[in-house]
């Protein structure tokens, strides 16, 4: 089962009828449990998850996702930092691609990467996306 999570910049927690943790079948309790704690993060009531985050990846995208875990709520950290602190200082474009290739964002926070220059950076769902989602988490 594949769920997508949508991003919106209006605010607020989605209550009606079609959020979609409505849809969340009752016999899926690790889906309902990550919707709950969803709904908590964007209602700036969660800093951090408690489900399990496992994706395949190579040991290297492997490598960069432990270190995207460890970024504290509200804070951000470069390319440059997650390159060095798998000890590979060079591989800041690596570093880019592993993140492009998360598949739990949020969860798994790469929207807390930034370029060296403080400059945004990419974000699978867009620039305006990411400075949304550091701008929730500064407000906290």
């Amino acid at each position: 089962m594949e769920v997508r999570l949508v991003l919106s910049t209006h605010g607020g927690a989605d209550t009606s009828a079609n959020h979609p943790c409505q849809a969340a079948p009752p016999d899926a309790p690790l889906l309902l449990e990550a919707c709950r704690q969803l709904d908590e993060y964007f209602s700036r009531q969660r800093k951090t998850f408690q489900l399990p985050t496992k994706q395949t990846g190579t040991p290297f995208q492997q490598q960069v996702w432990q270190v995207l875990e460890s970024i504290p709520y509200g804070q951000t950290r470069s390319y440059q930092d997650i390159a060095r602190a798998i000890g590979n200082p060079k591989a800041m474009r690596a570093v880019g691609q592993a993140n492009n290739r998360n598949k739990i964002l949020i969860l798994v926070p790469c929207h807390r990467v930034i370029q060296k220059d403080g400059q945004l950076g990419g974000f699978e769902f867009g620039v305006d996306a990411k400075k949304w989602l550091l701008e929730l988490e500064r407000k906290t």
